[in-house]
């Protein structure tokens, strides 16, 4: 069974940084894109930013030039590096990974459990 386990929320005051981490576990064959989303409260659950396999990212405006997403590929694992935070990043952020489970799956998303980052005056 596959599993997207997140770290490295918290509190952080404006200006900090932050890094998070998702791992994937479990059996499966692939993993396609992987994402970071997050959703406010009151929020539709927004993607922050996306990286494929080959390493090409994206990102939603509001954190270009200030979030940095990575990956791992020999340990299943993506990362945010987020500097320069403010109070509306304040969300709980979540990982989202397409993954083949197995040679004959077709690839589906599978997500994360969510971790809270808030960012204080």
């Amino acid at each position: 069974q596959v599993q997207l386990a997140e770290s490295g929320g918290g509190l952080v005051q404006a200006g900090g940084s932050l890094r998070l981490s998702c791992a994937a576990s479990g059996s499966f064959f692939s993993i396609n894109n992987m994402g970071w989303y997050r959703q406010a409260p009151g929020k539709q659950r927004e993607l922050v930013a996306l990286i494929t396999r080959g390493g090409t990212s994206n990102y939603v405006d509001s954190v270009k030039g200030r979030f940095t997403i990575s990956r791992d590929n020999a340990k299943n694992t993506v990362y945010l590096q987020m500097n320069s935070l403010k109070p509306e990043d304040t969300a709980v952020y979540f990982c989202n990974a397409d993954i083949r489970p197995g040679l004959r799956d077709y690839s589906r998303y599978f997500w994360g459990q969510g971790t809270q980052v808030t960012v204080s005056l």
